[in-house]
């Protein structure tokens, strides 16, 4: 087994424990990011994935253990605070989108913006060159519904990137996707990130996806098993 030894990781867990009713889900579990880093996290179903990104985004608080984000405390961070870096610092993506769907494609991607306080014709713009950059120009008006699976995808994949994050965390992004959507949606994703220096933090029960990373950490009964360098894709 081999250890990250990146300098100056960007966000940090260590010795993570949550737990659900009766379920430990994470026993003890520590991850390190580093900027501009795609890691995948890897495991069986209930090993303790998605509750790992929870946590390490701040959606979910442990109840033991430390993350810390660019020397702050996530785990300790008011929920004010907490919004504000998932509005500006931190994108989620997940398996099925969650797109809102009364909202277009283009008013989908252009919510982050308008609640960081910019104008609704340049928020607009910019999500129509993020939804241009990842390969749905022409959808702007559709609906989530309107949309393919792998369509709404990217159009997630635009909106949890266009405030420009430093993070994107990112649950199953392909799990509800055929193999050639998942490959599109994986492509856009890595190539966006590692062109912008983003750090992805990337949920997955695939190894073709897993393969996209830099970094593969493996995670059994809720605590790390492996961490190992993945077996990076043509970039």
């Amino acid at each position: 087994m081999t250890t990250d030894t990146s300098p100056d990781p960007l966000l940090t867990a260590s010795g993570l424990v949550k737990t659900h009713g009766r379920i430990m889900a994470l026993r003890g579990a520590s991850v390190r990011l580093a900027a501009g880093e795609i890691l995948a996290v890897t495991g069986p179903s209930g090993s303790g994935k998605s509750t790992l990104l929870h946590c390490l985004a701040g959606i979910v608080r442990p109840d033991g253990g430390e993350v810390t984000y660019g020397g702050e405390r996530v785990d300790r961070l008011p929920e004010a605070r907490l919004s504000e870096l998932r509005r500006t610092e931190f994108g989620v993506v997940f398996q099925f989108g969650q797109l809102i769907p009364e909202l277009t494609a283009l008013d989908n991607v252009a919510l982050p913006l308008l609640l960081a306080g910019s104008g609704r014709k340049a928020a607009r713009t910019v999500a129509a060159e993020w939804l241009e950059r990842f390969g749905v120009r022409g959808q702007e008006e559709l609906r989530p519904g309107e949309m393919s699976g792998g369509q709404a995808q990217r159009v997630a994949l635009a909106r949890a990137l266009v405030t420009g994050p430093k993070v994107v965390f990112a649950d199953e992004p392909t799990g509800a996707l055929d193999s050639l959507a998942g490959e599109q949606v994986m492509t856009a994703l890595t190539h966006t990130a590692r062109e912008s220096g983003i750090a992805v933090l990337l949920i997955t029960h695939d190894a073709r996806v897993a393969a996209y990373a830099d970094r593969e950490v493996s995670l059994r009964d809720g605590a790390v098993a492996e961490d190992s360098e993945a077996s990076a894709v043509t970039r």
